[in-house]
């Protein structure tokens, strides 16, 4: 890994007030998320919080870009609904290299216009598009993030909506995910909750080796 690659690169380069502008400018547009929790809240806008905030917990070196690129993890995803991609893998595979396309290109042109310096801007769009995974830390520390807040805040939901999967389709799943993480992402899951039944089939997947569906 080349200094380019970390995500302390260009620490304080950028004037402090132009992480703030793009800051306010990527919360405006999770504000605008259709989907709202049950207390009114944009999805968007709390799903970037939960990925920041485990972006501190894993990297305590983490820079301010480090930290807005965290909020860039799902940039108006809501504007790109998976309904329209085709049914299937292949579907599902296509929306989400479109959402790694897009929301990096935003990523960008937002730290631009709020005045962060381009090679900052560069590295933050790199780290959002998921470019690297396992060689740049950058993207990595973001993947073992969205993870996190997976297993942390969704997998629940994404349990309990596919009741229909065999228990093998569940552990295929789970194997995957602990795949994804690096090392400190996989120690970091010792802090997450989960419910007793998933948590001994996610005890199970972490030595097992199956491919399942990508799903975080």
């Amino acid at each position: 890994m080349t200094s380019d690659d970390r995500p302390e690169r260009g620490k304080g380069c950028s004037d402090p007030e132009a992480y703030e502008r793009a800051r306010a400018a990527i919360d405006a547009l999770h504000r605008l998320d259709p989907q709202k929790d049950a207390g009114g809240q944009p999805a968007e806008l709390l799903y970037a919080d939960h990925v920041e905030a485990w972006t501190k917990r894993l990297f305590a070196q983490a820079s301010p870009l480090l930290l807005l690129a965290a909020r860039c993890q799902h940039l108006e995803r809501w504007s790109v609904p998976r309904a329209t991609f085709p049914e299937g893998r292949a579907g599902y595979l296509a929306w989400r290299q479109r959402l790694y396309v897009t929301q990096a290109q935003r990523a960008e042109a937002l730290l631009l216009e709020a005045g962060v310096n381009e090679e900052e801007a560069q590295a933050a769009s790199l780290w959002v598009s998921k470019t690297g995974l396992r060689r740049i830390e950058g993207t990595q520390v973001l993947q073992d993030a969205a993870v996190l807040v997976f297993l942390e805040r969704e997998i629940g939901a994404f349990v309990a909506q596919r009741g229909d999967y065999p228990r093998e389709k569940f552990l295929n799943i789970l194997k995957k995910t602990w795949r994804k993480l690096s090392p400190a992402g996989q120690a970091a899951t010792e802090q997450v909750a989960l419910p007793e039944a998933l948590a001994q089939l996610f005890e199970e997947a972490k030595s097992g080796g199956v491919h399942g569906p990508d799903v975080a």
